[in-house]
């Protein structure tokens, strides 16, 4: 009887055991689910922010204040190269005007050699005045054209200028 209480014990201490590994292992598998579960669920609570297409008035407004900018930009560049050919242009006459003045002390033979390049180059400075004047705005298109023209022109006129003078000098 004794084996047997003592068989009897034993079994219930071994079952006990084993029913604590079982708590154990319950209680952790329960609380992996919760946190799983708590992470799923934060998860899903928060909802992504709708995306907002500007509406039609606001497009309009934006492309009008687009339309201005560069408009303010155009006059501003536009003043700004005006500011410079004209510079350039009167630079032109004034070595123009002191070459006259060299050309009038120097011999017949240079006079007559130089004062029709003079002339020319005198008309040509006085053209490129004008259609710098006569400039009107037909959109950025025909600007960036004219520009590069304007400024292959006086590009023209100066290596003209600097070849005679040199010649001369």
């Amino acid at each position: 009887m004794v084996v047997a209480v003592s068989l009897i014990v034993m079994v219930n201490d071994l079952s006990n055991q084993s029913r604590r590994r079982s708590m154990k292992n319950n209680i952790f598998v329960y609380a992996i689910l919760g946190c799983m579960a708590g992470t799923f669920l934060a998860g899903c609570e928060k909802k992504a922010e709708p995306k907002v297409e500007p509406t039609k008035e606001e497009k309009v407004g934006e492309a009008k204040q687009d339309l201005k900018d560069a408009r303010a930009n155009y006059l501003v560049e536009w003043q700004a190269f005006k500011t410079e050919s004209e510079q350039q242009i009167a630079d032109n006459d004034k070595r123009i005007d002191a070459y006259k003045e060299k050309m009038e002390q120097a011999g017949p033979k240079a006079k007559a050699r130089y004062k029709k390049d003079v002339a020319a180059l005198k008309q040509k400075n006085h053209e490129l005045k004008e259609k710098l004047e006569a400039y009107k705005d037909e959109g950025q298109g025909k600007w960036e054209e004219f520009k590069t023209n304007f400024k292959n022109d006086m590009a023209a006129v100066g290596k003209t200028m600097k070849d005679l003078f040199k010649d001369k000098d």
